[in-house]
């Protein structure tokens, strides 16, 4: 099983933070000088991407979630609340879906669920294209995706931040990984029904990929699901609203 590489921060109950793909654990900053007040916060980089090691050249999802639960047992995490964005946000699901008893509450956040099939086809293009070496495709369309084209000026400084990110990650990993979350849209489809814990649905109003419908359709099917849609905001709210995101997390953190 590979080896995650993390940061680690604050006191508290434990609090894990998983990134989308082709980034790593430092596009998580703002939740973590927020939450390191409260809660012991670790923050992986996925397989295959950071200082983490590569997945196996056919992943499943499972390789990247039992990879979470064996970082869990090296640091004693008996148990935690598991944030997830994007591709961060399925393995938080499969985590909480495989291992109930190690996952207090859970947060998917601008998940996917049931593309439509022009975003299917969008995200399997997308996906052939990759190579795993040599150049990577330019990240110019995946920027727009995330903040908007034209960028707003106020997000210029975390547009350049996950340009720079896109650059450096190993284009192994992210070619094997893209490849599985082209595909994974369905995983947890007919699993839903069973998530035991309380369980927050998070997206963005204009994220064209990760749709509001997806989450109220994912929080519909979770007995203690629940979505929640942030006014003006698309895929990387995290860091373009981080008041906002942090707000909502600690609202749903602090409930009993």
């Amino acid at each position: 099983m590979g080896k995650l590489a993390f940061r680690r921060a604050g006191t508290g109950p434990a609090l894990l933070l998983l990134h989308g793909v082709g980034l790593d654990g430092s596009v998580w900053a703002p939740q973590v000088a927020h939450f390191r007040v409260t809660h012991d916060v670790v923050v992986p980089d996925m397989l295959g991407h950071g200082g983490s090691d590569l997945p196996p050249e056919q992943p499943e999802l499972a390789d990247y979630s039992d990879a979470v639960l064996a970082l869990m047992d090296e640091l004693g995490i008996a148990q935690a609340a598991v944030v997830g964005h994007s591709m961060g946000a399925m393995l938080a699901l499969d985590l909480a879906l495989r291992h109930p008893g190690r996952v207090s509450r859970v947060v998917a956040m601008n998940a996917v669920f049931r593309r439509s099939p022009a975003q299917r086809a969008a995200v399997e293009a997308r996906a052939a294209s990759l190579e795993g070496v040599g150049e990577a495709a330019s990240s110019a369309a995946t920027i727009a995706r995330w903040f908007g084209d034209p960028i707003p000026p106020a997000l210029q400084d975390s547009a350049v931040l996950l340009r720079d990110l896109l650059a450096r990650v190993d284009r192994e990993g992210y070619a094997r990984t893209y490849r599985l979350f082209a595909r994974i849209d369905e995983a947890h489809a007919a699993a839903l029904p069973g998530l035991a814990m309380p369980a927050l649905f998070l997206t963005g109003e204009h994220d064209p990929n990760s749709t509001p419908a997806m989450s109220q359709a994912m929080a519909a099917l979770a007995p203690r699901g629940r979505a929640e849609v942030l006014a003006g905001e698309r895929h990387m709210m995290a860091m373009a609203a981080p008041a906002l995101v942090n707000e909502s997390l600690a609202r749903f953190l602090g409930e009993r």
